[in-house]
């Protein structure tokens, strides 16, 4: 699963493209409108979706969100039986399901709720593709 060029910008909802960056920020296109616009990185903080990791019980290790995508495309088959809205008992248990030994400590509900949003927005618009190769990994 290729996240390299998808963003998240702080006070804008959703993922964007990179599509250029200057010395103060980046150039990102909407997924849906096609549209550019700069964000500064000085108003708004960005984060690569592909630098971000999970924290996990095991002694210093994370699991990537490509990792956690992977899983629920295999173990749902794509389709999420939760929404972002949905209780923190039912968001907990679900991420349980995905990630047995994720930490319960540091993964917050609020980081499981960005995770289900950037999930359904990303496999609403077919951004999503399971690879074979990690899912083959896990069993």
């Amino acid at each position: 699963m290729n996240l390299e060029k998808l963003v998240a910008v702080s006070g804008k909802g959703g993922v964007y493209k990179m599509v250029g960056n200057k010395q103060n920020g980046l150039i990102l296109q909407d997924l849906d409108a096609k549209s550019r616009f700069f964000a500064s990185s000085r108003i708004h903080q960005i984060t690569p979706l592909d630098s971000i990791s999970i924290f996990t019980m095991d002694e210093d290790e994370t699991t990537s969100l490509a990792d956690v995508f992977n899983r629920i495309m295999h173990t749902h088959d794509g389709e999420l039986p939760i929404n972002a809205k949905s209780s923190s008992d039912s968001l907990k248990d679900f991420f349980a399901d995905i990630l047995p030994n994720y930490d319960r400590h540091r993964v917050m509900v609020s980081d499981i709720k960005k995770i289900v949003k950037w999930y359904q927005f990303l496999h609403q618009r077919n951004l999503l593709e399971l690879d074979s190769q990690e899912v083959g990994e896990e069993e």
